[in-house]
């Protein structure tokens, strides 16, 4: 594991320039577990993630020389924006690798930073690749995301904070990406509160590090895919396995239904923007992937909340259907005056809010002198679409309901 005293000495590094996030009680998250859970809201972090933490230290911990060359990195976002707000506070030049297909977001924010910034790869392990590569060619320094001891011990400066605010904490859910966070916060955690359960949550749809885990070997995935961009990682390093498995006790995982739920809870009843990877904690709580007692106490790194807007837009779409306060219906009517009004006026009196509408008489199914109208309505739960569909049935009118199937990330 990381030694103690390289975890301390990061964290007296970085105290004066990251920002101190804040640690708080949950209380509509603990009554929704029946549980006492805490989040460290590192997606209130300056540039929006943990990452700052452990990009500072590592070029902190660079001599001079090593600086002067510049800095390159290859990330999917967070790191890339870490990197660049270091590289900024200490004049040197820094080149950024990213995925072609990461979130315009994180690109225009890395690049606001002063870095350069360059797309490569379809995901991270590509990206990496190239960088090592780049990074060769042009003589710079490169600052590995999570496969570097500077950089974990950096991210362990978070499992400080927590302990000085509160220390009988129970367990400590922790996301996975490449295992530099949950590395540098369990080997302080280990060392210092040692009863103190440590859980990591990896993406469904990126289980490398999981399935390593349970093997005790590296077992890279062939591919990934998750709406988690932040913990896509393919590749399992095998010094960042070596001290998971010093200091995890069990791995986790959460598919993209639960995360999308836990990113929409947490918008909803939190008040706090967070992206798949930084959800992936607050999910697995949710959704019991783990067992706990009533008095537990659990605390969640909510490790970033740079959140694509689309993402996040087709996130509350399709929440909003699940929870049944939307419903899309294709209503079938005789194309002539006053057909329209007298279907609006019938779900106007069934209390139903039509928040958009499209007309349609021209589709090849359907007969002469028909037309399709397609409505998004604002809704009040199960008991009340039932209600418009059986309004909709008393008064004759045909029409089909959008199905659940179509509601899959």
């Amino acid at each position: 594991m990381i030694e103690l005293s390289k975890i301390t000495q990061a964290y007296e590094r970085v105290k004066d320039i990251v920002t101190r996030t804040p640690f708080a009680y949950a209380p509509l998250l603990s009554s929704k577990c029946d549980t006492a859970v805490y989040l460290k809201k590192e997606n209130l972090q300056l540039t929006g993630a943990y990452k700052l933490r452990g990009a500072y230290n590592k070029i902190a911990t660079l001599d001079e020389k090593e600086r002067k060359k510049g800095v390159i990195a290859a990330s999917a976002g967070n790191h890339a924006q870490g990197v660049a707000y270091s590289a900024k506070i200490f004049d040197i030049p820094a080149t950024i690798i990213m995925p072609e297909a990461t979130p315009l977001l994180k690109v225009q924010s890395t690049g606001a930073l002063g870095a350069k910034v360059i797309l490569h790869g379809e995901n991270y392990d590509e990206a990496y690749a190239y960088a090592l590569n780049y990074a060769k060619e042009n003589r710079l320094t490169f600052i590995h995301p999570f496969a570097d001891e500077e950089v974990m011990a950096g991210q362990g400066s978070i499992a400080i904070e927590i302990l000085e605010e509160i220390d009988d904490i129970d367990i400590l859910v922790v996301p996975i990406g490449g295992g530099g966070l949950i590395s540098g916060i369990g080997s302080y955690i280990k060392q210092v509160r040692p009863d103190i359960t440590i859980i990591g949550v990896v993406a469904q749809g990126a289980p490398a590090m999981k399935d390593s885990f349970f093997l005790k070997k590296p077992i890279d995935s062939t591919s990934v895919r998750t709406i988690a961009d932040g913990i896509a990682v393919r590749d399992v390093t095998p010094k960042n396995l070596e001290i998971i498995l010093e200091v995890v006790d069990d791995i986790v995982s959460v598919d993209d239904e639960e995360i999308a739920s836990a990113i929409l809870f947490l918008l909803e009843k939190q008040k706090l923007v967070v992206e798949g990877g930084g959800a992936v904690g607050v999910a697995a709580i949710m959704h019991h992937k783990f067992h706990f007692e009533k008095k537990s106490k659990i605390a969640t790194v909510l490790s970033g909340g740079n959140i694509d807007v689309q993402m996040l837009s087709l996130i509350i779409e399709k929440g909003l259907i699940k929870a049944y306060r939307k419903m899309k219906l294709i209503v079938t009517l005789i194309d002539k005056p006053g057909a329209l009004r007298g279907l609006t006026d019938i779900l106007a009196d069934a209390g139903a809010n039509i928040i958009q509408i499209d007309y349609d008489r021209t589709s090849t199914s359907l007969s002469y002198g028909d037309a399709n109208v397609t409505l998004a309505l604002e809704t009040k739960g199960a008991d009340h679409q039932e209600r418009i569909r059986q309004k909709l049935k008393q008064n004759r009118y045909v029409f089909i309901t959008a199905p659940t199937d179509i509601l899959k990330f």
